[in-house]
């Protein structure tokens, strides 16, 4: 069975890099009817906070992204202490003392002298006595894995055929001296444990993943199918890391983007298929294959996000919008023929408000001093409330038999005049739903 996880750290905010790599690996699963894990990696006490994990559900409930369990790994400790014992027991776990700053001096040293800034695994040579005094100048060391010195190789999802030097990569640090323990272990544990069958993330994860290929043959486990998306950069290219505080997922349901729009988005840019608006997740999930897409960097401009959210709110029944249509106060007798008028009117549902607004008090006129006059006569031509579906028709005759105006010149300022817009719904619409006559 197909098993795929999405594992964030509850340190912040979800934004749309975090959605990517979760809708890659909810669409996965769910074409495959297979399983969606959330897995939380909350394993560093300090950053971890309980209102970021229920904001993750939050946002993800928004979209529609229905998980099948939740994981914690602070629920999980104890998996990754059993898992370093096991790797100490194979002689591919070792204990290093070096400070941040003796570190770096090293890597500078290897710059200078044109090697690659790789750990040069001096901690290998320590003697028991060493190490002994070491902790009690420094306290506990971390702990790093012994890489075997060879090629690492795997098929991509994405990127296709890697292969990484084992060789340029420093011995990876797993536990931290103050005992933390860090991603690169605690997925292996998990993957492996959890039974994931596919690991889709960002392209930033590349060495990440060469790293945890060994780690997870060292601990006897089943290798995952990989696949590393490009990352997200802004419209012209730059960096989108600047940005992602405005692109919290829950800014953009705040600023009135819908669920289907940023869905249908995510799940095509930077692929071969263009962008089209889904009906559904299932949709989404049945035309979905990471083969599609390409490894260049992806631009990703939210202003593509507004056109999208209109065309899904033109496509929806009065049934899906009631609650918003009726916090409006409108009449349930209008409610209907409002949303119809409105629905192909509107970026986003806040623009409800303004549509009626303008019915329910009426507009200001919008005329030209050269119109006045016309209008005025035209206005004192208009019967009283209420109207309906043939009143614009009725009086647009009264007034163009009366004056001699017709066509444009008749029908645009009575347009503007009632409703204060150059453009917009048929004015055959909008006449049985004003609630006040229209006045200069």
């Amino acid at each position: 069975m197909t098993v795929t996880r999405f594992a964030p750290s509850p340190t912040g905010y979800l934004h749309v890099g975090n959605l990517r790599t979760a809708l890659f690996n909810y669409l996965i699963a769910r074409k495959a009817s297979g399983q969606f894990i959330l897995r939380l990696d909350d394993t560093d006490p300090e950053r971890s906070k309980p209102e970021y994990a229920d904001a993750i559900q939050e946002d993800l409930e928004w979209l529609g992204l229905t998980w099948d369990r939740v994981e914690r790994q602070s629920d999980r400790l104890d998996r990754y202490a059993a898992a370093a014992d096991d790797l100490r027991a194979k002689g591919r776990f070792y204990e290093a003392f070096e400070t941040p700053v003796e570190l770096d001096l090293k890597r500078k040293k290897q710059l200078n002298m044109g090697q690659p800034p790789v750990y040069d695994r001096a901690a290998l040579g320590l003697s028991e006595e060493e190490k002994a005094a070491l902790r009690a100048e420094r306290g506990q060391g971390v702990w790093r894995f012994l890489l075997d010195r060879g090629r690492i190789e795997w098929a991509d999802g994405i990127l296709g055929d890697l292969s990484i030097d084992a060789a340029s990569v420093s011995d990876p640090v797993l536990i931290r001296g103050d005992g933390q323990v860090l991603y690169t272990l605690a997925s292996v544990v998990d993957d492996t444990e959890m039974g994931i069958t596919h690991v889709v993330r960002g392209s930033d994860h590349v060495t990440n993943t060469a790293t945890q290929i060994q780690i997870i043959a060292a601990l006897g486990g089943r290798l995952p199918a990989f696949a590393h998306h490009s990352l997200l950069t802004g419209p012209q290219g730059e960096a989108l890391s600047k940005r992602l505080g405005t692109l919290a997922l829950r800014d953009l349901r705040e600023n009135g983007v819908e669920p289907m729009a940023l869905l249908s988005h995510m799940a095509r840019i930077g692929s071969s298929q263009p962008v089209e608006l889904a009906g559904s997740l299932e949709e989404l999930a049945e035309g979905f294959d990471p083969g599609h897409f390409g490894s260049a960097p992806t631009k990703f401009d939210v202003e593509d996000l507004y056109p999208l959210t209109g065309r899904y709110l033109h496509t929806l029944p009065l049934s899906a919008v009631a609650a918003d249509v009726a916090a409006l106060g409108v009449p349930d007798d209008l409610a209907d023929p409002f949303w119809t008028v409105a629905r192909a009117n509107i970026t986003t549902r806040a623009d409800l408000a303004g549509w009626w607004a303008l019915f329910r008090d009426g507009a200001t006129p919008l005329v030209a001093d050269e119109d006045r006059a016309f209008v005025a006569e035209a206005f004192a031509m208009l019967p009283d409330l209420p109207y309906t579906a043939d009143t614009w028709a009725d009086w647009t005759g009264a007034v163009k038999q009366a004056t001699g105006r017709k066509g444009k010149p008749l029908f645009m300022p009575l347009r503007k005049a009632v409703t204060g817009l150059e453009r917009g719904p048929e004015m055959a619409d909008v006449m049985p739903l004003l609630q006040k006559k229209p006045a200069l």
